[in-house]
């Protein structure tokens, strides 16, 4: 070698550092642990009964009883709080998704069963309204178009029933733009100062989605949702709802 190992790096030998299972412990800036978990489970209705995530392999979709079990599972091993997401029948769908505003919906009924039984545990809701719509979008579907004011004032009403049922903290996930303030203002005028809101700041357009989006479909969903499920034409894609991967920077333009 031209120049000796001391000359090349000045002498730094950060191996040093990582000799021993001790110093590697003491010098490490990351750790994972069970506090930053948060158990996300699939919220279906009925009773004592819980379906297989055919595309998440040991992923069920739980009855609210068995979601009380989940959360009392969840205390006992410390995970600090659980994020709730439906899956609602056909039959109770339609174009706007109101059945995201029932108070007694599986979502208000599983959060208010499970801070009943478990309140240390905390609790997330989804108030994006795929789940809940017909075509399977997030938002609601006027002529072809996915109208975001709309939408955002419906997710907004939906925030405020889901913290009336105990919510934590509200999650909106449907990424329509101005949702945030929106519902930081219905929350706040509802008496809700104290729920906080997880933003999906980020959320992009990725193959990575589509596991999770089928958690909340069953599989003899109409075509119409299909198309919308899997980003088929003629109807709107999701992907106009969410973040270009290519373009990481484009969200916060």
């Amino acid at each position: 070698m031209k120049r000796s190992v001391d000359e090349i790096t000045g002498s730094r030998r950060m191996r040093r550092n990582r000799r021993f299972d001790w110093s590697r412990r003491m010098v490490r800036e990351n750790r994972v642990s069970v506090d930053d978990l948060i158990w996300p489970i699939f919220l279906i209705e009925g009773e004592n009964r819980s379906d297989p995530v055919a595309a998440m392999p040991g992923v069920e979709r739980l009855t609210v009883d068995k979601a009380v079990d989940a959360a009392k599972l969840a205390r006992d091993l410390g995970i600090p709080a659980i994020a709730t997401f439906a899956n609602i029948p056909l039959e109770k769908r339609d174009e706007t998704g109101s059945a995201v505003l029932d108070p007694k919906g599986v979502v208000n009924a599983a959060t208010r069963a499970m801070k009943a039984a478990v309140p240390e545990v905390g609790i997330i809701t989804d108030v994006a309204l795929d789940p809940f719509t017909s075509h399977g979008h997030d938002g609601i579907l006027r002529d072809g178009i996915i109208v975001n004011d709309e939408t955002v004032e419906q997710v907004a009403k939906a925030a405020v029933v889901q913290a009336d049922a105990g919510a934590d903290i509200i999650a909106p996930s449907e990424m329509m733009d101005g949702r945030i303030g929106a519902i930081r203002d219905a929350l706040d005028d509802a008496g809700h100062r104290d729920v906080a809101i997880m933003s999906y700041a980020t959320k992009f357009a990725s193959a990575f989605t589509a596991p999770t989006g089928k958690r909340c479909r069953p599989a003899d969903c109409s075509r119409a949702t299909r198309r919308a499920i899997t980003s088929i034409p003629p109807i709107p894609t999701r992907r106009c709802a969410n973040a270009n991967s290519t373009s990481p920077r484009a969200p916060t333009c």
